[in-house]
């Protein structure tokens, strides 16, 4: 009982494969005789509850939300050049799918960068698409608590650095 609270009520945290969630409380369970201390977070945006164990918070990988400095980290990412290594679409999707459930920003950003496709460019495939949109998604959230702004609002910042970006190296 003696575990030493990471978080509190009302904090926003961040589980690595659901993203930005807030903790709504912290209980104590009875589990066959020992009492086990949970966070409980719900994710709002998927009307989503998790009780993580106070004792497995850090080796969940539950976090703080990501210091302005990690989130400019991962805006700059945004503005790199992509990176589209060749080879099989299957292994490209598993590799993003692990960025973003390692919840790292950067790692995020880096999906985001790489699938992102400018009006000029050609048509993304629906599983592309859709790896995309779950990575802008999941930047935009972090993105919009770090900022305190709405998701939305977040979600256009974000589109707006991509597409600066890309006209800027055009008229280069």
């Amino acid at each position: 009982m003696g575990e030493k609270l990471e978080f509190k009520k009302g904090d926003f945290v961040v589980y690595p494969a659901h993203g930005v969630g807030r903790v709504e409380g912290i209980d104590a369970f009875s589990v066959s005789g020992q009492d086990v201390m949970l966070y409980s977070i719900s994710f709002e945006q998927d009307r989503m509850r998790l009780k993580v164990p106070v004792s497995k918070a850090k080796t969940s990988g539950l976090r703080r939300l990501s210091s302005r400095d990690r989130i400019k980290e991962a805006l700059s990412t945004l503005q790199g050049r992509s990176k589209v290594r060749r080879v099989m679409w299957s292994r490209r999707a598993q590799e993003y799918e692990s960025k973003i459930n390692s919840g790292d920003p950067v790692s995020i950003a880096e999906v985001v960068r790489d699938l992102h496709r400018g009006s000029d460019q050609p048509e993304q495939s629906y599983s592309e698409r859709q790896i995309y949109q779950a990575a802008l998604e999941r930047l935009a959230r972090e993105l919009a608590a770090v900022e305190k702004i709405d998701q939305d609002k977040a979600t256009i910042k974000l589109e707006n650095v991509l597409t600066k970006e890309r006209e800027s190296k055009k008229a280069a």
